[in-house]
């Protein structure tokens, strides 16, 4: 997915454990919010190819829920990223969340209610558990 990174918050105050990546500022077509920046800290602001990652378990009805709207969506609420996006489930029982064409693998904890595959669903994550990965095409 192509992003924009607006800033790489690397001050001896911004919110970081010491393996994780620094917070960065990041705008999609469809919202702007702070995720971890796996990428060089002296990242230049403007657009980079990302692959997301997410590292937290998803549990249908606490970090997971039917969409209130349609259409993929990234936005902060509090410290966590709410990511919208049709959820689908793989054969072995892993979810795979498509964030406007990109897919994020997600690691469910449980099943998810039946009917939900394939229809519009948010997932609520720490924003430190939310990470970029910058490529090159």
């Amino acid at each position: 997915m192509l992003v924009e990174l607006m800033k790489v918050v690397t001050s001896p105050g911004s919110p970081r454990s010491h393996r994780s990546p620094w917070p960065a500022q990041v705008r999609t077509p469809f919202g702007e919010t702070m995720v971890g920046w796996c990428g060089d800290t002296a990242s230049e602001p403007g657009e980079y190819h990302v692959e997301w990652t997410v590292d937290e378990d998803i549990v249908w009805g606490r970090n997971a829920k039917p969409a209130v709207g349609v259409g993929p969506g990234v936005r902060p609420v509090g410290h966590r990223v709410v990511l919208r996006g049709r959820l689908n489930l793989t054969v072995d029982g892993a979810g795979v969340f498509d964030l406007d064409g990109t897919q994020i693998l997600l690691d469910l904890a449980g099943p998810v209610p039946e009917g939900v595959a394939g229809t519009w669903v948010e997932i609520f994550i720490e924003r430190e558990k939310i990470a970029l990965y910058p490529y090159e095409l």
